[in-house]
């Protein structure tokens, strides 16, 4: 691997990140269970509350823990960025988002009025609590990288789609719904998967990709241009979704272009990696690359269709793309924080961070994921079916559970052991 360009005198205490990464899998494995219970043409519309329910259990519960906990740990060792009192900040952050998307799934779900409209002040607390500090915290770099430039941009996105979804989540609390109610709910969701996630994604790709598997860098074009062309193309959809709704599949286009683009390049890059050796979290980045290849096409078409199949979209994008680089990054993050942690504390004698997953349960999980994403679009056809593969999911969101809390256990044991070297006459300083 390589690790040029870490500060790893600014890295947090490991349970910052960790705590939101355990959590994660679990909100999953509830999703899962809501959908193991729910009518499948129910489903089928994406703005039933069974599915906007399900929808925020995997974004909210699964794919934002999975993104802040990675932020919380790579801002300050991979972009340099300190974020002041980050480990009380991220449990602050860390309370209010669980308690908060409990509150909202539970609420909407059983159509209790103050628990909707609890959930969107600890939510807005959550989000905002973490969003704030990283955006100031941006203020002190001076070697303003790619990587830097997109997670700030995600940031932007990100504090934006808190307060839309504050807005739209307090309208079902009390039950009045303005005029813009659709509006901004297709902002809040086309920015939250281009602008947020998928922005965050390429920021990071272009550090994690060369660091972790060896593959070539990005080229200047795509690091210094890329975001911005996607960012042109989500205010401009923004704009014809206002004024001129009819063009605003031209902007759609604009945007699942460069997607497309990125995700070509991601699948090449992997191709022609220095270190051949291939493993689960490779098989999640190509398969995320196919799956927004698909997603992108299939979105930017679907207005041909009155927007029939809205939820395929989701599947590809949403569960494809963003949920298959999470899943794969935790199979990386995890141990390799256990790694650092343990080295910077003076421990020598640890398993590799390859030996800390167990990788024929990592294949199997990848597989039964893989089963229930083509399954949940085989269900959109066969209704009957969808049991069968939220059983998929819900088993594969379990195996990666295990899978993730088995480095954590590790940690545990070996902090419990005295270091191989006192670490107390070195600099390097883990922040409280």
């Amino acid at each position: 691997m390589d690790f040029d360009g870490l500060s790893v005198d600014q890295a947090p205490p490991i349970s910052a990140p960790v705590r939101f990464f355990l959590t994660a899998p679990l909100f999953a494995v509830l999703a899962g269970v809501l959908i193991l219970f729910s009518d499948a043409s129910v489903l089928s519309s994406r703005f039933s509350t069974e599915s906007i329910v399900i929808t925020h259990a995997i974004t909210i519960g699964f794919l934002s823990f999975v993104m802040f906990g990675a932020l919380v740990q790579m801002l300050p060792v991979l972009a340099g960025v300190r974020v002041s009192r980050v480990g009380l900040v991220s449990k602050i952050s860390y309370i209010f988002m669980l308690f908060g998307t409990l509150f909202m799934i539970f609420g909407l779900w059983l159509n209790i009025s103050k628990l909707i409209l609890a959930a969107a002040l600890f939510l807005g607390v959550g989000f905002l609590a973490l969003i704030i500090p990283m955006l100031l915290a941006f203020k002190n770099v001076v070697n303003v990288t790619a990587s830097i430039r997109a997670m700030i941009t995600a940031l932007v996105f990100a504090f934006l789609i808190t307060l839309i979804g504050m807005h739209l989540l307090a309208s079902y609390g009390i039950g009045k719904f303005s005029a813009s109610h659709l509006l901004f709910a297709n902002i809040h969701s086309v920015w939250a998967i281009f602008g947020f996630a998928g922005i965050l994604i390429i920021g990071v790709a272009f550090h994690v990709l060369p660091m972790f598997y060896v593959a070539p860098r990005f080229k200047q074009f795509c690091k210094k241009r890329v975001v911005w062309l996607i960012v042109s193309g989500l205010l401009l959809w923004l704009v014809l979704n206002i004024f001129m709704e009819s063009y605003a599949t031209a902007a759609k286009i604009w945007i699942a272009l460069f997607f497309w683009a990125f995700s070509t390049t991601v699948y090449l890059k992997l191709n022609a990696r220095r270190r051949k050796v291939s493993d689960v979290t490779v098989w999640y980045w190509r398969s995320a690359a196919v799956f927004m290849t698909l997603g992108t096409f299939a979105w930017s078409i679907n207005d041909f269709f009155d927007e029939r199949y809205i939820v395929i979209v989701a599947i590809l994008i949403g569960g494809g793309f963003i949920f298959s680089i999470m899943s794969g990054m935790l199979y990386k993050i995890v141990p390799f924080l256990v790694w650092f942690h343990l080295n910077a504390k003076g421990y020598m004698s640890i398993p590799t961070m390859n030996d800390m997953i167990n990788k024929k349960l990592a294949i199997i999980q990848y597989i039964l994921f893989l089963i229930s994403l083509i399954g949940f679009i085989i269900s959109f056809f066969i209704s009957a079916l969808l049991p069968l593969f939220a059983l998929t999911f819900m088993a594969s969101m379990l195996i990666l559970e295990y899978n993730v809390i088995g480095p954590v256990l590790i940690y545990m044991k070996i902090i419990k052991t005295k270091p191989d070297f006192d670490m107390s006459m070195f600099t390097m300083k883990v922040e409280n």
